[in-house]
């Protein structure tokens, strides 16, 4: 593909984004590079193959509008921009038996988690927001009234997820002093369940990365804080490491952002099937990728939060009708006689040796179990996943952007100029050089001229892939692989990598998420100060047998 600086330039344009001669020429051969990855779907014959622009089969693809009272002139205006060790620690079931029993005082112990997320938040930077009154609102509330399957469990949110008056940005500048006025239903069910809000997590804008480093607020790694966190839910992530009470997290996936973060944290992460959870409330990235789920220390906290979250929701038009399960129940279900297929295809010369003897030790305690573990292949996957996935993610991400122009909601500029002058100026000055990369291949890959060779062909190939996973699901329960292709790298190795280098780490988590497969990060063990992890993926809506074979794995 010939790109030239006058294309570049002409695709900026179409974008409403306005470009230095600088990044013209930072972006020029950048883009190339990347379109020449996107060229090889070329080499997949995908003719009579119908595109998948969603993963599932849609049930409800339309919802009743009911007229609801606009916000008064003063609500509006309101929302503008212009026993100590006791109380908290310990297993998350116990803490919430101690507060439904009122043998905690939940008001005492909600100042000290929120003291002790302070302190770790100045060292590692996860939180964006930290929602001291509204945490204490609720402890309050719960202390009358304590009940719920969450009652005083501390919760943290990926900043992509929207919470009521918390300044909610998805990790950018554009979206500053954002407060939504409603709560994103998974927000509204945990704290139905008695969950307690503790903040917004740091997370790379609008989830643009593998690393959490494409934001201002940049999360450092438990570990290490010269490590990375993974991303895009880094803050989550780190912070669920770190935390020493009763806490859970909420990410939110679109290639890997669950598992990626997890996995460089060392703790769990279930990314669901799509549709298995809400996206009501979630400032989109992808709308046909997007999901969100839990992050927890153990597989037991991660079933638990699952069971709140799951289910569908009547505001969300590709919200499933599918029945969900008690998660809890496969907790300390045996695995003998399961068939788990091992994909060879990602266990290439680029994985850390590291990571693969880690993962062959799980493997060989699996089997003692009573699974049986088999190689498979799947060659279209393994190809063809990162570039449909960064064509589609893209396409989608750069429509879902184009709503942020300085005139609804966060930041804003002075009213000069014509609209697209004034829309053109609020993005140039608000947008990352990640997030302008990205809106500018979604608006060419659907550019005319353009739009079947690209975006339709990714949508094709997307098919295929999910046939390759539905024909393997027939034959074994779950799939193992590496979560990630490398541990936690250093912040300035980052600096080495080319924007194609940084999507090509999303090689192992890009498949799962593109097909809307259930998958789930499970930390295995540590090599100095960097965390290991495998990834298990099932059938759609089979998060049950993802939690029954994590349960077996010690």
């Amino acid at each position: 593909m010939q790109i030239t600086k006058e294309l570049v330039q002409h695709i900026a344009s179409t974008a409403r984004l306005q470009l230095s001669e600088q990044e013209i020429n930072e972006f020029t051969p950048q883009l190339k590079e990347i379109l020449d990855m996107f060229s090889q779907l070329d080499q997949i014959d995908t003719k009579n193959i119908l595109p998948s622009f969603h993963p599932i089969k849609l049930e409800n693809v339309t919802r009743e509008d009911t007229l609801k009272p606009s916000l008064t002139q003063e609500q509006a205006l309101s929302l503008t921009k212009h026993k100590q060790d006791g109380y908290f620690k310990g297993p998350i079931q116990q803490h919430i038996k101690d507060v439904q029993n009122k043998s905690i005082d939940i008001v005492e112990c909600t100042a000290k988690a929120l003291e002790e997320t302070r302190s770790i938040n100045k060292e590692y930077n996860y939180f964006t927001a930290i929602s001291e009154e509204l945490a204490l609102s609720q402890a309050k509330n719960l202390k009358a009234n304590p009940k719920g399957k969450l009652a005083g469990v501390f919760l943290s949110v990926k900043d992509a997820i929207c919470v009521k008056g918390v300044e909610s940005t998805a990790g950018s500048r554009i979206l500053k002093g954002y407060k939504p006025v409603f709560n994103a239903t998974v927000i509204q069910r945990c704290i139905d369940e008695g969950a307690i809000i503790l903040g917004k997590t740091s997370q790379d804008e609008f989830g643009f990365g593998g690393f959490a480093v494409n934001t201002e607020i940049v999360p450092k790694n438990p570990f290490n804080k010269e490590r990375v966190t993974g991303g895009s839910s880094g803050g989550s992530a780190g912070f669920t490491q770190k935390a020493d009470f009763a806490h859970l997290s909420l990410g939110e996936s679109t290639g890997g952002s669950i598992v990626n973060p997890a996995f460089f944290c060392g703790v769990y992460g279930l990314c669901p099937t799509y549709s298995r959870v809400s996206r009501y409330g979630l400032l989109d990235y992808g709308n046909s990728l997007d999901k969100i789920g839990p992050i927890a220390k153990t597989i037991e906290d991660t079933a638990l939060l699952l069971n709140i979250i799951a289910g569908n929701d009547k505001n969300d038009c590709t919200s499933s009708q599918t029945k969900t399960e008690d998660y809890t129940k496969f907790l300390n279900k045996h695995i003998k006689g399961m068939k788990i297929g091992i994909i060879k295809d990602l266990f290439g010369d680029k994985v850390d040796e590291k990571i693969k003897k880690s993962i062959q030790k799980k493997i060989e305690q699996l089997e003692s179990e009573g699974a049986k573990c088999e190689e498979i292949s799947m060659p279209i996957t393994a190809k063809y996943s990162i570039p449909a996935y960064y064509i589609i993610a893209t396409a989608e991400a750069s429509t879902n952007l184009a709503k942020y122009c300085g005139l609804r909601y966060g930041a804003a500029e002075n009213l000069q100029g014509n609209y697209n002058e004034f829309f053109t100026k609020v993005r140039e000055a608000n947008f990352s050089k990640e997030a302008k990369r990205r809106i500018m291949l979604g608006t060419f890959t659907r550019m005319a001229g353009y739009r079947d060779a690209y975006y339709t062909k990714a949508m094709q190939v997307r098919t295929k892939i999910i046939e390759e996973y539905q024909h393997l699901f027939k034959k074994y329960n779950a799939l193992l692989s590496p979560t990630m292709p490398m541990l936690a790298p250093k912040f300035s190795e980052l600096k080495q990598l080319t924007p194609l280098q940084h999507y090509m780490a999303d090689i192992m988590t890009a498949p799962p998420n593109l097909a809307g497969m259930p998958h789930l990060n499970v930390p295995i063990g540590m090599h100095n100060d960097q965390a290991l992890g495998l990834m298990l993926t099932t059938d759609h809506f089979q998060e049950g047998k993802l939690i029954q074979i994590a349960g077996n794995i010690k």
